[in-house]
């Protein structure tokens, strides 16, 4: 998500943008008030579930809510708003992806995945399964997605935010990074589940209005008239094939595959990403966790929908020439639109939006990979599922601490390296490795532990493999390590290869395994699974 890093050049030739003194005010309100918030919750974080899960007390429309904004991250609308500014219709297929995969997680995944499970996505995987070996496979799955997706937003933070407030010097984005990570910890260390659930929803009720906000003033600019925009936004282009497919994906054969591995991983990805998963933990029943995934569709649809108007509204009112000649190239379309619009004070409220973002989702990934560690590998392996929930709390805690220590020392590393890939790394891993390992629990009462752990390890490693040896790491400009060719994978994305090799994994340990596995728990899960029976209530306070 380095898409981040170049937001605050976007707005002219100087690095500082704006007035930093109106930035630094918009940071400390939106901190300040958060904080308000993060430390009333904390109040009744007395047991591992109030801990982890919020205490089951939030609503459908509240979880829903902090779903959008787990997953609106600020990448995702700077580099679609630039994608479809630059290549049309084809960058507008991100957005599509990316609603289309809640489709998945709503008809195949919420439900289920809450009926049965407790606090983490282990709980569900290791069910029926020997507990030891899947919940340490499903741990290590987890943290990789988490660890991918927080350096690339730490990195992202620190350059967003000192080059907001005019700092160029590698130092001065350091000690940016540093106290992000500081905010980070402290949210999740105080607030939990809870406070970290307030400031998703916070955030997604500010990214969703910065966005509506910016798309009917780009719509007033053309009298409300889309179909003039589009024709302004070919004309600036100077190329009509900007509003017709294949700009991007239809230029070779590989690009054409490249599409399809990376609608896989987006598609598929999303259902698997644990800190979307553990959200459905947060409601207190199925019925609740289904709303939750509605609401999160109807505001991710608004959202992406905003995309189109802001991405064609940017090459319209800018010119990809422009655009693309700003430092941040692609990614500087959004920025640039704001500024156009509303001049600082417009700029100045997105790029809050933008920390706000940032800020939501390395706490909520901060939280993730806490509860698998202390929850999955210390309470389960470690203590042998008899630890004082107090003890597995206190675990829990050092094990943010560790984490955010951790993200902040990558994110100081990965400061002005292409992080791109992590993220796509990140969706390919968690549809990879977690996803066929959910549905083959939910759903095939032959799956068995070795086609579990052979399905995860084999989905994380592929996925490692390939984009360690794909264009994105080496071999390019635009590679994270450019002065080297390592190149033996073309595409982009590894979906189309990790994706189906881990469902093939998980069939071919399960018909090989001779172990037999617990016929009540079959029975238990899947009577659980489906009618609620048995599954986790709400917490009372």
């Amino acid at each position: 998500m380095n898409q981040l890093s170049i937001l605050a050049q976007a707005a002219g030739e100087s690095t500082q943008v704006g007035n930093p003194l109106v930035n630094i005010a918009i940071f400390l309100a939106f901190v300040g008030v958060t904080m308000v918030i993060v430390l009333r919750a904390s109040k009744n974080n007395k047991t591992a579930a109030d801990y982890y899960a919020g205490g089951r007390s939030f609503t459908g429309t509240q979880n829903g809510t902090a779903i959008a904004g787990d997953y609106l991250s600020a990448a995702s609308f700077l580099g679609i708003v630039g994608a479809i500014a630059i290549q049309g219709y084809d960058g507008f297929l991100y957005s599509i992806g990316f609603l289309v995969a809640w489709l998945v997680a709503l008809l195949l995944v919420a439900e289920l995945l809450r009926n049965t499970g407790k606090f983490t996505m282990a709980d569900v995987l290791s069910f029926r399964l020997k507990q030891r070996p899947v919940r340490i496979a499903a741990a290590i799955s987890t943290l990789a997605v988490c660890v991918f997706y927080l350096l690339a937003q730490m990195a992202g933070a620190g350059a967003l935010v000192s080059l907001l407030l005019g700092i160029d010097e590698k130092l001065g984005q350091s000690l940016v990074i540093v106290i992000v990570g500081a905010l980070m910890i402290l949210y999740v260390l105080v607030g939990g589940m809870k406070g970290t659930t307030w400031v998703q929803i916070i955030k997604a009720c500010l990214l969703i209005a910065g966005a509506l906000i910016m798309t009917v003033w780009t719509l007033a600019m053309f009298g409300f008239n889309f179909s003039d925009l589009l024709g302004k936004a070919a004309e600036v282009a100077g190329n009509p094939e900007i509003l017709n497919p294949g700009m991007k994906y239809g230029v070779s054969e590989t690009a054409k595959l490249d599409f399809i591995s990376l609608a896989l991983a987006l598609v598929l990805g999303t259902a698997g990403l644990p800190h979307v998963l553990m959200r459905f933990y947060t409601v207190p029943t199925a019925k609740e966790a289904r709303k939750s995934v509605v609401w999160a569709i109807w505001l991710i649809g608004a959202f992406y929908l905003f995309t189109l108007v802001l991405g064609f509204g940017a090459g319209a009112l800018i010119g990809p020439d422009r655009i693309q000649a700003a430092p941040g190239g692609v990614n500087s379309a959004a920025p640039l639109l704001a500024y156009e619009l509303g001049g600082t004070v417009l700029l100045g409220l997105i790029s809050a939006v933008a920390f706000a973002t940032i800020l939501a989702v390395v706490a909520g990934l901060t939280i993730t990979a806490a509860a698998s560690f202390a929850h999955d590998v210390y309470a389960s392996v470690i203590a042998k599922g008899k630890p004082t929930p107090e003890k597995e709390m206190k675990i829990a805690r050092r094990t943010v601490l560790v984490i955010g220590v951790f993200a902040i020392a990558g994110g100081i590393g990965a400061q002005g390296q292409n992080v791109a890939f992590l993220v796509a790394l990140a969706f390919a891993v968690a549809a990879s490795a977690n996803l066929p390992t959910i549905l083959y629990s939910l759903f095939w009462k032959g799956f068995k532990t070795r086609g579990a752990v052979w399905s995860m390890y084999g989905g994380l490693g592929s996925a490692l493999l390939l984009i360690i040896f794909s264009p994105v790491f080496s071999g390019s400009e635009t590679a994270m390590i450019p002065s080297i060719d390592m190149v033996i994978f073309p595409l982009a994305n590894p979906g189309i290869v990790s994706i189906p090799l881990a469902f093939f994994l998980g069939w071919l340990g399960s018909v090989t395994d001779k172990r037999v596995e617990d016929i009540t728990k079959q029975a238990e899960m899947e009577v659980r699974s489906l009618t609620g029976v048995g599954a986790e209530k709400a917490v009372d306070h």
